[in-house]
């Protein structure tokens, strides 16, 4: 295939993977908004005997029905295959662009953004194969979405080769392990914001059945207990990639921390989920409070990612838009 060839089925596949996703959306806007039927609690039959002048009664519990089939079941599982075909075509569109500019395809903010948004759906698929997350894919397609349509509206680029300072193994290691981040950080979002919404419908209930919308996710324990597991995997990746980081500029610009705008806001980062464990870790900040620095943490992570990258002069902003 020509340059240009490989340029335009790379562009089609990530077309073809925001028509697939806004699909995937739809169906578990559907499969959200039906939500759950729980089976009624069967009724006990009460026969009533007499033997011998005496009277005996015998409770037998009927038969239990079969589990209805759940309303938006079926839209849930079309919207799991259609992220799946998604994650799929989004990467042979990322290899496509990786083979076009004859390099790693991270070289600026338009590869990184598609590639950020592989990422946010190979965390939710790879969680998925173990557990039943479908309740969850409403919130996950919703950000790959958005970013990859901003991707192609404001932050496409021709490939380009790469300066100086990108050219090292670094740029593999380091934003590999930033990519990776993306996603959990964005699922951890989402489980943090969920259990925010499911707590306060839980004290509303005060003991009663969750109603509503709120009924359609976990109980709020079960939501903190999953961000909680997700942010004491991705911690330590972050920490690998400031590191290496550092360790890429001391390569670059000889001198491992500069304060640069991006240096700063990754440590920012950094800092606030490691106030997030260390709540977590202390009884008196768990909770909504521990949710709402998963979010802080969240939004210090986009701040560091568009913000910084597209508003503010510093050394990384050589990769363009």
């Amino acid at each position: 295939m020509t340059s240009i060839e490989l340029a335009q089925a790379s562009n089609a596949a990530v077309y073809a993977t925001m028509v697939s996703l806004s699909l995937a959306m739809v169906c578990f806007a559907i499969s959200f908004a039906v939500g759950r039927r729980r089976p009624m609690a069967a009724p006990v039959r009460v026969e009533v005997l007499q033997v011998a002048g005496s009277t005996d009664v015998i409770e037998q519990a009927a038969p239990q029905p079969a589990d209805p089939i759940e309303p938006g079941r079926r839209a849930a599982n079309i919207g799991m295959s259609l992220t799946w075909l998604s994650f799929f075509t989004l990467l042979i569109g990322v290899v496509l662009r990786g083979v076009w500019a004859g390099r790693v395809p991270w070289g600026n903010m338009y590869e990184f953004s598609i590639t950020a948004a592989l990422g946010i759906l190979g965390v939710f698929l790879a969680l998925s194969v173990r557990r039943d997350l479908r309740w969850l894919g409403l919130f996950i397609v919703i950000p790959a979405l958005l970013t990859l349509g901003l991707a192609v509206t404001v932050l496409y680029t021709e490939a380009a080769q790469l300066v100086p300072a990108l050219k090292s193994y670094w740029l593999v290691i380091h934003v590999s392990a930033a990519i990776i981040c993306s996603g959990a950080f964005t699922l951890a979002a989402a489980t943090a914001g969920l259990s925010l919404v499911r707590g306060r419908a839980e004290r509303r209930a005060a003991g009663a059945d969750v109603a509503g919308s709120a009924a359609r996710v976990p109980a709020s324990d079960k939501l903190q207990v999953m961000t909680n597991r997700i942010v004491a995997f991705t911690f330590p990746l972050w920490t690998f990639a400031v590191v290496a980081g550092a360790i890429w500029a001391e390569n670059a610009w000889g001198r491992y921390w500069g304060w640069d705008p991006k240096e700063t806001w990754a440590f920012i980062t950094w800092v606030v989920f490691a106030a997030y464990l260390h709540a977590r870790s202390t009884a008196g900040w768990r909770g909504d409070r521990a949710s709402w620095i998963v979010i802080v943490g969240w939004v210090a992570f986009m701040i560091n990612y568009f913000g910084v990258n597209i508003f503010v002069n510093s050394l990384h902003s050589y990769a363009g838009t």
